[in-house]
């Protein structure tokens, strides 16, 4: 037998075999592990990611409100659906914080505070942004 008959023959016999069960485990395990990292490096950016685009519409929702306020003197404070429908925030900007809650919006004179209750879903605990 020549040389290059036993290395095709051998070729062709592990081509058939496949991979083994361990093989394949090895190569599972190795992507969870992938995507366990990937998981623990990506959810804190998209928590810090949430949190900023609710301060970007608290700062757009306060604008609206103290326009509001300029052009309807003694009306008292506006809630969101108050600033949408008199046409002072825009429908298509986010009414909502990036938990699908509702802003806080308080007027104490020419002080105008415009919150939301955060993660927890509960106004009044650390994690409120304002």
């Amino acid at each position: 037998m020549s040389k290059s008959f036993c290395i095709q023959a051998a070729r062709r016999r592990r081509s058939r075999e496949g991979m083994t069960l361990v093989e394949i485990m090895i190569v599972v395990i190795i992507m969870a592990l992938i995507a366990t990292g990937v998981g623990v490096a990506v959810f804190p950016q998209f928590t810090k990611a949430r949190v900023k685009s609710t301060q970007a519409n608290i700062q757009t929702i306060r604008q609206a409100v103290m326009m509001y306020l300029a052009d309807s003197p003694g009306k008292g404070c506006p809630g969101v659906q108050d600033l949408v429908e008199g046409n002072f925030l825009d429908k298509s900007k986010e009414t909502k914080d990036a938990w699908d809650n509702d802003f806080a919006i308080q007027c104490d004179g020419d002080n105008i505070r415009v919150s939301s209750a955060g993660p927890d879903k509960e106004m009044g605990t650390d994690d409120d942004i304002h």
